[in-house]
C-alpha cells in the first residue's frame, strides 16, 4: 500500500470551529483533503459534515481555526472566492433558482456574453449541453428547472460543479435523488476526474457507495472527528461503530404484518402527460394495501412513483382518473385538504419545498396539518402545541435546541423528522411516504424502520416509495414495480429478491 504524501494534502482544516445558538456543530475539528482521491466523510445526522463543507468552500466565512489551500493559509468571505480559487460544492439541499432553465442555472454569476457584452444564450446551452452529455443524461437545457423531477436537479446541480471545472468538488449526498443508472454514470465520471487530479471530497450515508469508490474515509460524531484512515483499513461495522458510538447488534428486522381487512385501494388511476396527449405518467395502476401492510413501491427514475402519490393525495384532480377507495367506499379526493380529511397523509420526496415552512418553529411545523389538536376556544394553545411537539420529538429523536427553534436550523435528516412527525400528528389511516429517509444517516434510518414498523403493528396502513431496493426489501410485506407509468410486477416479501424486482422495473424495449 503506497501512503499518500503531506505534500498531496490539497485543502485542510486545522482545529476548526463553528458554533450556532446552543449548538456547536464542528469542535476543533481537523480534516484532510488529498490529490486525485476520493475523500470520503461520513457521520451520523446532525454530526456536522455539511456544516464543515460549507465552512470549507465559503458558505460560513465566520469560524475559528484555520484552512490551508496548497499549504497556503486561505478565508473565503463568500462562495464565488472559493470557486475562483478552485472549490465547488454540490449540496444536498438544492441550491437552484427554480425559474431559471437549466442553462441559466449552471451559469448563473458567470454568465457567458457576445461581442456586444449581452447574454450569449445559444453558447450557454451548447455548453451545458456538453456538461449533461459527460453524465449521459438527456436534459433540455432551456427547460426551467421548476420542470424538472427532483432526481434531474440533483443532475443539474452536479453538471454545475463540473462545469467550473474545479481542482477540488465537494459532493454532498449527491446520490440521494437520482437512479442506480445515473448513480454509476456519476461513479465513472469520479474515477476519470481523480485520474486527472482532481480531489473529490464526497459525503454520503450510503456506506456501500463509500467502499466502491473512496479512498479516505473520516467520521464525523457530535461535531468531532473520531477516525481518518484508508478505506481498506476499516470494514462496515468499523464505520458504523464510530458513527453512532456504539456497536450495531440489532439492526432493523421487519416484524411481518398480520393478514387484516383491506383499508384501501386504488382501481385503474391514471395521470396524464402534460405534454403528450393521450400518454399517462400514471397509466392504469391499481393495488390493495390491508390495515397494518407495509407496501413498498419501487421504480427507476421516471417510472411514475411520486406521480402516483401526488395523484393519490388530490394534488392533480383535474389531469387524474381512477377510483379511490378507503374501507370498502369509493371516496373523490379533489385536493389534498380532502385527503386529510379521509385519513390520508403524505411525506413528500422534497422536504424543503412540499414539506416545511422553514423560516417556522419545529413546534409550529409538527402540529400545522392538524391545528384542532393545540386549539382551545379557537386559539392556539402553546402549552399543547409544546406538548405535542415533545411528544413527536421524543419518539422520532429529533435533535434540536428548542421546540421554537426555526426548522431552517435542523440538519437535513432532522428535517425530514419533522415532516414525517407532522403528517403522524394528524392521526391518519394511511400514510404515503415518498423517499422518507432520503438523506439520512444509517442509524437515524434505523429509528425511521423501527418506527414505521410500529406504526403498521399499530394498524396504520403505510404505502412506501423508495429508490432504495435494499430498503424496499427489508422495509416491506409486499412490493409494486413501476416502470414508464405502468404496474410492471407485484410480488410478496418471501417472494421479492434484488434480481427479480430490478428486472421488472427496467422498462421493456419495443
Amino acid at each position: 500500500m503506497i501512503l499518500p504524501r503531506e505534500t498531496d494534502i490539497v485543502l485542510e482544516a486545522k482545529q476548526v470551529t463553528k458554533t450556532f445558538p446552543g449548538v456547536k456543530a464542528l469542535d476543533r475539528v481537523d480534516f484532510q483533503v488529498y490529490r486525485g482521491k476520493v475523500n470520503a466523510l461520513v457521520g451520523e445526522n446532525g454530526a456536522g459534515k455539511s456544516t464543515l463543507m460549507k465552512v470549507l468552500s465559503g458558505v460560513y466565512p465566520q469560524y475559528e481555526g484555520e484552512i490551508f489551500l496548497q499549504g497556503r493559509e486561505v478565508s473565503f468571505s463568500s462562495p464565488r472566492e472559493a470557486q475562483d480559487q478552485g472549490i465547488a460544492i454540490i449540496h444536498q439541499e438544492l441550491n437552484l433558482i427554480p425559474y431559471l432553465s437549466v442553462a441559466e442555472n449552471i451559469f448563473l454569476g458567470r454568465e457567458l456574453l457576445n461581442r456586444v457584452g449581452l447574454i450569449d444564450y445559444k453558447r450557454m446551452s451548447s455548453e451545458t449541453e456538453n456538461v449533461l452529455r459527460k453524465l449521459n443524461v438527456q436534459i433540455d437545457p432551456t427547460e426551467a428547472v421548476c420542470d424538472l423531477r427532483v432526481g434531474q436537479q440533483q443532475i443539474v446541480e452536479i453538471a454545475k460543479a463540473l462545469s467550473l471545472d474545479a481542482r477540488i468538488i465537494i459532493m454532498d449526498e449527491p446520490t440521494s435523488a437520482i437512479s442506480e443508472r445515473e448513480a454509476q454514470v456519476l461513479f465513472d465520471l469520479i474515477r476519470s476526474l481523480t485520474e486527472h487530479g482532481v480531489a473529490i471530497v464526497y459525503i454520503t450515508h450510503k456506506l456501500d457507495e463509500l467502499f466502491r469508490i473512496a479512498n479516505r474515509v473520516t467520521v464525523l460524531r457530535d461535531g468531532k472527528v473520531v477516525g481518518s484512515s484508508p478505506v481498506e483499513e476499516v470494514t462496515h461495522n468499523d464505520v458504523v461503530r464510530m458513527m453512532v458510538g456504539r456497536d450495531i447488534k440489532d439492526f432493523f428486522i421487519k416484524t411481518e404484518a398480520s393478514r387484516a381487512q383491506e383499508v384501501f385501494s386504488i382501481q385503474d388511476v391514471c395521470l396524464n402527460h402534460p405534454i403528450r396527449p393521450g400518454d399517462y405518467l400514471v397509466d392504469h395502476v391499481s393495488f390493495s394495501l390491508r390495515k397494518g401492510e407495509v407496501l413498498g413501491i419501487f421504480g427507476l427514475m421516471g417510472a411514475g412513483r411520486t406521480e402516483l402519490l401526488e395523484t393519490i393525495f388530490g394534488m392533480r384532480p383535474n389531469q387524474s382518473s381512477g377510483r379511490v377507495l378507503l374501507q370498502g367506499r369509493e371516496v373523490s379526493i379533489r385536493s389534498p385538504k380532502e385527503a386529510v380529511d379521509f385519513g390520508i397523509g403524505l411525506v413528500p420526496e422534497d422536504r424543503k419545498q412540499q414539506g416545511l415552512i422553514l423560516l417556522m418553529s419545529v413546534g409550529a411545523n409538527i402540529s400545522l396539518a392538524n391545528l384542532k389538536l393545540t386549539e382551545r376556544f379557537w386559539l392556539l394553545s402553546s402549552r399543547l402545541e409544546r406538548q405535542l411537539a415533545r411528544d413527536y420529538m421524543s419518539r422520532l429523536r429529533i435533535r434540536t435546541a428548542s421546540i421554537w427553534q426555526s426548522v431552517e436550523n435542523l440538519s437535513g435528516g432532522n428535517q425530514q423528522k419533522v415532516v414525517m412527525a407532522k403528517w403522524l400528528a394528524t392521526e391518519p389511516k394511511v400514510l404515503l411516504l415518498d423517499e422518507p429517509t432520503r438523506g439520512i444517516d444509517v442509524n437515524a434510518k434505523n429509528e425511521i424502520y423501527k418506527l414505521i414498523s410500529e406504526l403498521a403493528q399499530a394498524g396504520l396502513g403505510i404505502v412506501m416509495v423508495s429508490s432504495e431496493l435494499p430498503e424496499i426489501l427489508a422495509i416491506s410485506d409486499r412490493i409494486i414495480v413501476l416502470a414508464e407509468g405502468k404496474k410492471a410486477g407485484e410480488f410478496a416479501r418471501s417472494q421479492a429478491t434484488e434480481e427479480l424486482v430490478m428486472r421488472a422495473a427496467i422498462p421493456k424495449t419495443t
